[in-house]
């Protein structure tokens, strides 16, 4: 309520989208899309794994990006064209880093669709077997890690807008590249459908998203 107050004072002919107030239409070029506690189970059992996620598109696209990690008080920022940035450093993803030699975050949820997590747990095994070690948060958290280069990548098969529209911007302006599990670029279409579609995501350098995308095919 803070957050969307906060935004309505300044811009108030502005559209906002998230989970817990919904789609407010204002019929505006821009879009806030808040998610303002990323990783609620997290939270919920006392981990501190957790942080606020605020994105802003123009149009279909995100364009500046904000994630904060209220314990570890660490900010990260990203303008799209102008770089990506922690607590006012920047931060960028090693190109050459291999899978191998890293840490891989492997996210997934509960689905009754059994066809899909089979493939997923498929995928997992084999990058079990290729990378350095597996690591996980199920948050905000994972993808910050690889935009800093500390994890060499994250697959999470189940996430919506408000979760990775902007860790994808900060992950793209520190170099890397976010992907959808079938290798294809991931699209926004603003609007109250948007809230209900899952994006299944793998995220990293190139080197190492290309090889997650032939292991998954």
């Amino acid at each position: 309520k803070l957050i969307v107050a906060a935004i309505k004072a300044v811009f108030p002919r502005h559209n906002i989208l998230s989970e817990e107030c919904g789609f407010i239409d204002k019929r505006s070029e821009y879009t806030w899309i808040i998610d303002p506690l990323d990783g609620t189970s997290n939270f919920a059992s006392g981990i501190p794994w957790f942080g606020v996620l605020i994105t802003i598109f123009k149009d279909n696209l995100p364009v500046m990006a904000g994630a904060y990690l209220p314990v570890q008080d660490e900010m990260y920022f990203a303008e799209k064209g102008k770089g990506a940035f922690k607590n006012g450093e920047i931060i960028s993803i090693p190109e050459d880093k291999e899978l191998k030699d890293s840490l891989f975050a492997f996210c997934v949820d509960y689905t009754e669709d059994q066809d899909f997590i089979n493939r997923g747990l498929e995928t997992y095994k084999s990058i079990v077997r290729q990378s350095r070690n597996i690591r996980s948060t199920n948050s905000l958290v994972d993808f910050l890690y690889v935009a800093e280069g500390k994890f060499g990548g994250v697959l999470n098969l189940f996430t919506k807008v408000w979760d990775i529209s902007g860790l994808g911007l900060i992950i793209s302006e520190a170099g890397g590249v976010m992907k959808n599990i079938n290798g294809n670029d991931i699209h926004f279409s603003i609007s109250k459908d948007l809230m209900d579609e899952n994006f299944p995501v793998i995220a990293g350098n190139k080197k190492i998203v290309e090889q997650i995308l032939v292991i998954n095919s």
